[in-house]
């Protein structure tokens, strides 16, 4: 894609200037809120809208040139896409659904046969050819779609939330189940989706969408220790990222974020330099901040002590709300939990602290 416009009248804009370029065999993720011109993004691609501006190639074939009048039909395009919410036709039965493209094509009716049972098999739903779409579960119907999208053999897979209508414990072998069908397939796949455990769990990279705009492009490890920026820092992560407004003082040794009754140390980093008297944003994920009887590690620092609001039981792990004078910030728990409206002290992994500048953007 290649300064990729999408703008809907009067002056709406889906997608801008969106230069990105997905690998072969790739299976890869566009993250985003909701209404942020993901759905869009696919659509375009499918055909299904036509860009304002810009270009699409699949490998070295010129799908859409707005300069050059260029506009390949969606049928020509040979694109599977999967639906948030499925889609199937309620009056045929799961064959038909699946068989539909490859009828419309007019297909020898033989080789429709061969193809919706292979792809069946494929997708463990071969039993179920001859069952109607309301006598199957959710995970099935799901199934039926990406076996629609598949039977035709496309060159691009598009997957839009496909996950979002599944109760939590089929969602997970759901997602499973789709990468390890692409991985053996090799099928170029996107998939949108606002939710970050889809995205992680089947990402080979990912896009951050926000307002149609790509904010970050990376695998998730880069965007999440390396955002881009504060919205990727705190749109990525669950507990969200703790940020403070703070300002960056100089001090002997190193620099200082003082936001208040809050002073935290930063790392010694020439990056720093030029941001000294100015405001600043500091993140810590909660994971890198902790109360703890004493430091887990001996490149941890005490901050001020703070005062104990909540604890929370999260299975595995127990996090603590911490208040010094105004600012909160959730922490985790490292043994014995304080008692609620108690002072502790409070540690941080300083080589885990973000640095966002005035204007949002990461310095540290």
């Amino acid at each position: 894609m290649e300064r990729v416009d999408k703008i809907f009248p009067p002056n709406v804009v889906a997608l801008k200037d969106v230069n990105l370029k997905i690998n072969d065999g790739e299976f890869f993720v566009v993250l985003g809120p909701s209404g942020h011109g993901k759905t869009t993004f696919l659509r375009v691609l499918a055909g299904l809208e036509v860009p304002t501006r810009g270009r699409i190639l699949f490998d070295d074939d010129v799908i859409v040139d707005t300069e050059r009048k260029i506009f390949v039909e969606p049928p020509k395009r040979n694109v599977g896409m999967v639906f948030q919410n499925w889609a199937l036709y309620p009056h045929m039965k799961v064959f038909d659904n699946i068989a539909f493209p490859l009828k419309i094509k007019k297909m020898p009716k033989r080789e429709i046969e061969a193809r919706v049972k292979e792809v069946a098999e494929i997708l463990g739903i071969g039993e179920l050819l001859d069952r109607y779409p309301r006598q199957l579960s959710g995970g099935q119907q799901q199934r039926v779609a990406i076996a629609r999208a598949l039977v035709k053999r496309p060159r691009l897979l598009l997957l839009d939330e496909p996950f979002s209508n599944l109760d939590a414990r089929i969602r997970i072998s759901a997602r499973a189940f789709v990468k390890r069908l692409q991985r053996e397939l090799k099928i170029t796949t996107i998939l949108v989706t606002h939710d970050q455990q889809d995205a992680y769990s089947v990402a080979d990279r990912l896009a951050v969408l926000r307002r149609g705009v790509i904010q970050q492009v990376g695998n998730v490890e880069d965007l999440l220790d390396r955002p881009a920026n504060l919205f990727v820092a705190t749109f990525l992560g669950d507990p969200p990222m703790n940020v403070f407004e703070a300002k960056l003082v100089k001090e002997a040794g190193g620099y200082l974020a003082d936001a208040g009754p809050l002073k935290i140390p930063l790392p010694s980093s020439p990056a720093l330099a030029e941001n000294v008297g100015k405001k600043v944003y500091v993140g810590i994920r909660p994971a890198d901040m902790y109360v703890a009887e004493a430091p887990q590690s001996e490149d941890d620092v005490a901050i001020p002590k703070g005062r104990v609001k909540i604890v929370e039981v999260t299975g595995f792990v127990t996090t603590a709300l911490i208040e010094w004078g105004g600012l909160e910030a959730r922490v985790e728990v490292v043994g014995r939990p304080p008692p609620e409206g108690a002072e502790t002290a409070v540690y941080v992994r300083p080589q885990k602290i973000k640095v966002f500048g005035e204007d949002e953007r990461a310095v540290l």
